[in-house]
C-alpha cells in the first residue's frame, strides 16, 4: 500500500507468492500491514516508483536519494558485547561495544514502530562457494533497498528453495526509525548494530544502501576466519590461463575500475573469501563509485549506468529529460551505482576460481612519494596489509572534506575487520607462501608532487604496469630497492616513462621529495605502534627503515 493513499500497490497481488514458511514473526515482526516477499526487479521498480522512493532515468536505471546520509556512518556502528563476542572482538574505534539490554530495548521499539507498516524481504545467500555460503535475510522498509539487496547478494531462483529458506543471519533496515541517544545509548539517531548472539543486525536513521552491504561483510569477517576462510576487502579477476589476481584497496583507489579489465574475467567487485578451494565472491553485484565516470577509461562500469536494474544513488537527474549528469557532485562526491555482476560483459558466472598468482595492494597516495608499482616480500606484504595506507577520497565517509585525507585502514578495510588485524594478516601470509603468490603495491594517487601540486597517475600507466605484473613481463626487468621503504621498484616498463617509475625523478625539488617521503615513513611507524600488541616480533622490521629517518 502507498502510505498516504488507500490504494493497492502494483505488487500486492503477488506479495506473498514467494514467501518463506519461516516467517517474519520469527524475528518478532508482527501485526504488519503487508509483506512483499522476494519480489523480482521489475516489481520492485514499480513499488519504488509508486511509493515515491525513486525516479526512472533515461534508458532505465533507478535513481534514488539517500537523504542526509550519502556515505557510511562509520562512527555509529556497534557490536553487541555478549558471550560469543566479548573475548573475540578487537574492540576500539571501529568495533564499539553495545550492551545486550540496550539492544533488546531498541529492538522492541523498532518492532513496535514497524507494526502496521509494509515491509520487503529478500532471502539470499552471502558467498558463492556452496561449502561456505551463508543463508541471509534482508528485511527493509523501502522497496529500493530490497532491490539493492537483490542486486548485491546471491539470488535464489527456485521457488521451493525460497519457501524453505531459513536465514542464518538477518538484517532489518528501517531508515525512518531513529534511535534516542539518551535512551538507547547510541551516538546519534543513526545506528548500525550487529548482534552475533541473536544473528541479527539493525539499521536505522540512514538510507545509504552501503550500510546493508557492509553489515553483511562485517558479519562474514567475524564468522569465516573461525572456519579457516580468509575474508578480504578486495576485487578479483582471472586471465585466460586461469591466473587469478586480487585487488585490495579502499574506496577511491581504483579497485572496481582496475579489476573490470576487458581482457580478464571478473570474479567479483569488492568482497571475497580465500579458502582451501581458492577464491570465491561474497556477492552477486557491484557497488561502484560513478562520479565523473568516463566511457573511455571505465567503459564497462559506465555502460551499467545506462541499464534497467541499476540503482544510482544521489546521481543528479534532469527532471524533464531524465538524463543523468555523472559529473555533478552537488549531492555528494560519493555517487554510487549498484548493479548485478552479470552486467559486466566478461564476468565469471561461477564467481569462484583457483588460488591467486598475484595480489595487488592499491593505495591512493596523496603525498605523491609512493612509486606507481613496487614488489613486496611476504613480510613486507604483511606489514603493508596491516598498515592499509591510503588517502580517503571525498564522500566515502561522513565528515570528509574536498582534499584527500591520509589514513591507515587495517587490512584495507579497517571499519569491517572485527578480529585483531594479525588474525587476517597471518592467514594471508600463510596463503602467499603456500601458493607462491607475488605481491605488489600499486599507487593510483599522485606523482610529481602532493595533492594540489602534482597530478594523478594516469590510469593508462597503471593499467600498463598491472598488465606487466600479471603477465610476468616485470619478472625480467631490473629492480632497485627504495631507500626508505625497502621494497623493490622496477627500473623500466613498456608504455610507462622511466621517470614516472621513480617519484623522486618526477618531483621538481628532490629535497622536498625526501622530506615528504621521510614524513610519510614516520607516519607509518607511528601507526604500526598501535598494532604491535598481537603481532609477532619482526613484522615491524619489514616497514620503513629507521636509520635513514634518524640521519
Amino acid at each position: 500500500m502507498n502510505p498516504y493513499l488507500d490504494l493497492p500497490s502494483p505488487a500486492q497481488p503477488e506479495a506473498a507468492r514467494l514467501a518463506s514458511i519461516y516467517g517474519l514473526q520469527n524475528h518478532g515482526l508482527t501485526n504488519l500491514h503487508q509483506v512483499y516477499w522476494n519480489l523480482p526487479t521489475a516489481s520492485l521498480y514499480e513499488e519504488a516508483v509508486f511509493r515515491g522512493e525513486a525516479r526512472i532515468s533515461h534508458l532505465g536505471p533507478m535513481v534514488v536519494s539517500t537523504g542526509k546520509h550519502t556515505a557510511r556512518a562509520a562512527a555509529d556502528k556497534f557490536i553487541v558485547s555478549e558471550q560469543s563476542t566479548r573475548n573475540h572482538i578487537w574492540w576500539g574505534d571501529y568495533n564499539r561495544p553495545f550492551s545486550p539490554e540496550k539492544f533488546s530495548a531498541l529492538l522492541t521499539r523498532m518492532q513496535g514502530f514497524l507494526q502496521g507498516r509494509d515491509l520487503f524481504v529478500q532471502d539470499c545467500y552471502a558467498g558463492a562457494d556452496p561449502d561456505y555460503r551463508m543463508p541471509i535475510r534482508v528485511v527493509t522498509e523501502k522497496a529500493w533497498h530490497s532491490l539493492f539487496a537483490r542486486n548485491m547478494f546471491m539470488k535464489i531462483r527456485a521457488t521451493e528453495e525460497l519457501k524453505h529458506h531459513v536465514p542464518e543471519f538477518t538484517v532489518i533496515c528501517a531508515p525512518s526509525f531513529q534511535a534516542s541517544p539518551v535512551i538507547d545509548g547510541t551516538r546519534t539517531e543513526t545506528f548500525i548494530i550487529i548482534n552475533f548472539g541473536q544473528r541479527l543486525a539493525l539499521i536505522g536513521g540512514s538510507s545509504y544502501g552501503g550500510e546493508i552491504k557492509k553489515t553483511i561483510f562485517t558479519v562474514l569477517n567475524f564468522l569465516l576466519p573461525l572456519e579457516g576462510v580468509l575474508p578480504m576487502h578486495c576485487s578479483a579477476n582471472v586471465g585466460a590461463e586461469g591466473d587469478v589476481a586480487l585487488f585490495f584497496g579502499l574506496s577511491g583507489t581504483g579497485k572496481t575500475t582496475l579489476s573490470a579489465d576487458p581482457s580478464r574475467s571478473l570474479i567479483g567487485d569488492d568482497e571475497h573469501g580465500w579458502s582451501e578451494n581458492g577464491i570465491f565472491n561474497f556477492e552477486d553485484g557491484c557497488y561502484a563509485k560513478v562520479i565523473r565516470l568516463s566511457p573511455e577509461a571505465e567503459p564497462q562500469i559506465h555502460a551499467c549506468t545506462r541499464r534497467f536494474g541499476t540503482i544510482l544513488e544521489n546521481v543528479v537527474l534532469d527532471p524533464l529529460s531524465r538524463l543523468l549528469d555523472l559529473n555533478d557532485d552537488t549531492l555528494t562526491e560519493n555517487t554510487r551505482g549498484a548493479y548485478p555482476l552479470d552486467y559486466i560483459e566478461n564476468y565469471l558466472p561461477p564467481k569462484m576460481a583457483g588460488h591467486p598468482g598475484n595480489v595487488i595492494f592499491l593505495t591512493c597516495d596523496a603525498t605523491g612519494v609512493m612509486p606507481p608499482i613496487a614488489r613486496l616480500t611476504p613480510d613486507q606484504a604483511i606489514y603493508h596489509f596491516i598498515s592499509g595506507y591510503t588517502s580517503k577520497i571525498a564522500g566515502t565517509e561522513i565528515g570528509l572534506g574536498r582534499e584527500p585525507e591520509i589514513t591507515f585502514s587495517t587490512c584495507f578495510g579497517g571499519p569491517f575487520m572485527v578480529h585483531h588485524p594479525y588474525a587476517y594478516a597471518g592467514m594471508l601470509k600463510a596463503r602467499l607462501v603456500k601458493h607462491g603468490s607475488a605481491c605488489w603495491l600499486v599507487n593510483t594517487g599522485w606523482t610529481g608532487g602532493p595533492f594540489g601540486v602534482g597530478k594523478r597517475i594516469s590510469i593508462h600507466h597503471t593499467r600498463a604496469l598491472l598488465d606487466a605484473a600479471l603477465t610476468g613481463k616485470l619478472a625480467g626487468v631490473k629492480f632497485c630497492p627504495d631507500p626508505v621503504f625497502g621494497f623493490d621498484v622496477p627500473t623500466e616498463c613498456a608504455g610507462v616513462p622511466a621517470r614516472t617509475l621513480h617519484p623522486a625523478e618526477s618531483w621538481p625539488n628532490r629535497d622536498e621529495y625526501a622530506r615528504k617521503c621521510e614524513a610519510l615513513a614516520a607516519r607509518f611507524m607511528d601507526n604500526f605502534k598501535l598494532m604491535t600488541a598481537g603481532c609477532p616480533e619482526g613484522v615491524e622490521q619489514a616497514g620503513p627503515r629507521h636509520a635513514l629517518l634518524a640521519r
